[in-house]
């Protein structure tokens, strides 16, 4: 029984040390739950050329001039009565005039363009700020429909999620055009210009 016990113990050991040989043979390799890019904790906010961020475009435009004119003029001539000999042959007369002119008009525009794209950080400022461009091309039908976008925003109007609303671009250069059947017919006709031009 002795024996058996002993030869028991023994081969417990010789497992125990080809165990250990093998995990000694093969490296650990750690695994983890996190498997996005980057740490967990990081700040993935724009801050380097080359970075992206979302450019939350909500603008509102309203322009109204108003023109007022008024002029007017008041003229008045008399002539004394013609003597002859101290006879009055041509009797005295008078001419008056009075010229008035008045115009009023005014004029009201007003535009909205609310649209959300992602623009390229081009340049890094002295002072921290960043310098953006972006260009978005939507073709539906035919129909083209370019946004482009430019300006400078401060990194720290940037929100958590890496949006900057257009308010907080500096200098900011925002088109919007199209090209296409419905754009060619908001264009005026040659011979429409061609009137315009000559009158």
């Amino acid at each position: 029984m002795a024996l058996r016990w002993r030869r028991f113990n023994r081969l417990m050991v010789l497992v125990a040390a080809v165990a250990l040989g093998a995990a000694a043979a093969w490296p650990a390799a750690a695994s983890s739950l996190w498997t996005g890019a980057g740490s967990l904790y990081a700040d993935n906010k724009a801050r380097q050329v080359g970075d992206l961020v979302t450019i939350i475009i909500v603008e509102r435009t309203q322009a109204t001039s108003t023109a007022q004119t008024q002029t007017g003029q008041d003229t008045s001539v008399n002539f004394g009565p013609v003597l002859w000999n101290s006879v009055p042959i041509v009797p005295g007369f008078g001419l008056s005039g009075n010229d008035n002119f008045r115009a009023g008009g005014s004029t009201t525009r007003g535009g909205s363009l609310n649209a959300r794209m992602t623009a390229k950080v081009v340049e890094v400022l002295p002072n921290g700020n960043l310098v953006i461009e972006g260009r978005q091309t939507i073709i539906v039908n035919d129909e083209e429909q370019v946004i482009v976008v430019s300006g400078t925003i401060r990194p720290q109007d940037i929100a958590p999620d890496n949006t900057v609303l257009s308010t907080y671009v500096a200098d900011a250069t925002i088109s919007y055009h199209g090209a296409g059947t419905i754009g060619d017919k908001q264009e005026p006709g040659l011979l429409t210009r061609l009137f315009n031009w000559l009158f």
